[in-house]
């Protein structure tokens, strides 16, 4: 198996990890509430510039990540279980530090996204100051 080293690269993963949240029992219920008429592509095309500007410093995602998951009816169980699948995903597909660097940072994110909804959610009178 190769590493992760193109934008190519990046689809073929994307597309493989958003095809088996779909399936999910947990994840894809959360995906379904928010992608318009199974209308995917758009987010797909986020995600592959995102994944390529983490990954490969293609500079072609700009945005807000955790603003689009602040409003979603999620907790600690649906980031472990994005995790899992994005790991078993590329684990499937490629090897090397690319790919590990990708699970390292996935792994990173849920924890930060959680640890920040968590704080939102237990603070009440949190206000965003961004």
């Amino acid at each position: 198996m190769n590493d992760i080293t193109t934008k190519n690269d990046v689809k073929v993963f994307v597309d493989a990890f958003y095809l088996e949240v779909r399936k999910d029992t947990m994840l894809g219920p959360v995906f379904a509430a928010i992608i318009p008429n199974d209308n995917w592509q758009p987010h797909l095309d986020r995600m592959y510039s995102f994944w390529s500007t983490v990954l490969l410093n293609i500079k072609d995602y700009s945005g807000n990540p955790f603003s689009k998951h602040r409003p979603l009816p999620i907790e600690k169980r649906h980031f472990d279980r994005w995790t899992d699948l994005f790991s078993a995903t590329l684990d499937t597909l490629f090897e090397g530090p690319k790919t590990e660097e990708a699970k390292d940072r996935a792994i990173k994110m849920g924890i930060l996204f959680n640890s920040k909804l968590e704080h939102i959610r237990s603070n009440p009178n949190y206000k965003n100051i961004l």
